[in-house]
């Protein structure tokens, strides 16, 4: 491996003028850091971070930490992550935590040992005293989800409005027994769709009952799925259903296709997000539309101004971005006869 006093020898110069030259030291003529630049790249030197992090300095890798990657709504986000990372000389490092506050600590034990730039994470609903701790002394930034004990700069989705709007528009065509299906109240993004979902019902003055829901594990496929062969297999099925993930979306869709559900003359449904295939799966799939790529740009950009300006700065910052109802086939006025499973 090629060494600073490789090109030293080269060059005939001193192996601390050469690092000196390499770091853009300004005690360095331009005319010898470009000497040294150039000879380094002939000679295919790479630079040793871990040296020079074990000197005081930072890294330029930033930390995205996700609960998981296969959700075509994170893969969308670390997507734009990591463009708007590279745009600034910077890389984007991925962990996944499946929702498991150990494994969240194990990554951002490693990453902090690792002294990352930053962080941008989706926090688990009960983060571990020592991820807090470590969140203390570590430039980051919340993404989709917010634990108050993380910090209070924050980039998200109007989680309420959203489930609002999607239920409205069932109360609208006229049903009212409607199904929601949606992760657990401990998560934040949780409690603010289902509380979304009640309050549709109740301005519609519907009473509470007629909304009948099962919460689970939100990045979980085959919780959608059992989810909604609960909710059909009831003495009284409700006529629509409204998810509250992308994956417990692709879950009731495939319970639907393998009971041979008609949609909607059978049964309405509301996706959440607006996966590539949603727009053409059965009828057309009326879906929240979120705007996460420009969520993901802006908290990019937030964190790099953060990263160059005063990194430690705790100065609280809110970002909401509101979500959109895309209208598709597969919502209609209930038939006058509701199915039953």
């Amino acid at each position: 491996m090629i060494t600073t006093r490789d090109i030293a020898v080269r060059l005939e110069l001193s192996v601390s003028t050469v690092g000196r030259a390499l770091a853009d030291d300004p005690r360095i003529s331009q005319e010898t850091k470009s000497r040294v630049r150039q000879t380094a790249s002939e000679m295919g030197y790479v630079a040793n971070r871990a040296a020079r992090m074990m000197r005081g300095a930072s890294s330029n890798v930033v930390g995205l930490v996700i609960p998981d990657i296969r959700n075509g709504f994170y893969s969308t986000i670390a997507h734009e992550l990591s463009r708007n990372m590279e745009t600034d000389g910077r890389q984007l490092i991925l962990s996944e935590t499946a929702d498991d506050r150990m494994r969240e600590l194990r990554h951002l034990t490693e990453l902090s040992a690792s002294r990352v730039a930053g962080v941008i994470i989706v926090p688990t609903a009960r983060p571990h005293p020592d991820s807090v701790r470590l969140f203390s002394r570590l430039p980051h930034v919340q993404l989709l989800r917010r634990h108050p004990s993380l910090g209070a700069q924050w980039f998200g989705i109007d989680d309420f409005q959203v489930l609002q709007e999607a239920t409205a528009h069932l109360v609208a065509l006229g049903h009212a027994r409607i199904g929601y299906i949606g992760g657990p109240r401990a998560l934040p993004t949780g409690a603010e769709r289902l509380r979304g979902f009640h309050s549709a019902l109740r301005e519609a003055g519907l009473p509470e009952e007629t909304g009948t829901t099962r919460l689970g594990k939100p990045s979980s496929v085959t919780f959608g799925r059992q989810a909604t062969r609960r909710l059909l297999d009831t003495a009284d099925p409700p006529t629509a259903l409204v998810a509250g993930s992308v994956q417990l979306t692709l879950g009731v869709l495939e319970e639907l296709d393998s009971r041979g559900v008609a949609v909607p003359q059978e049964l309405s449904v509301v996706g959440f997000g607006d996966e590539p295939g949603f727009s053409w799966w059965g009828p057309g799939l009326t879906t929240v539309r979120l705007p996460v790529k420009q969520m993901a740009t802006d908290c990019a950009l937030w964190l790099l101004n953060r990263l160059t300006t005063n990194p430690l700065d705790d100065t609280a910052h809110t970002s909401v971005s509101p979500g959109s109802l895309v209208v598709r086939g597969s919502t209609a006025p209930p038939r006058a006869t509701p199915r039953r499973s």
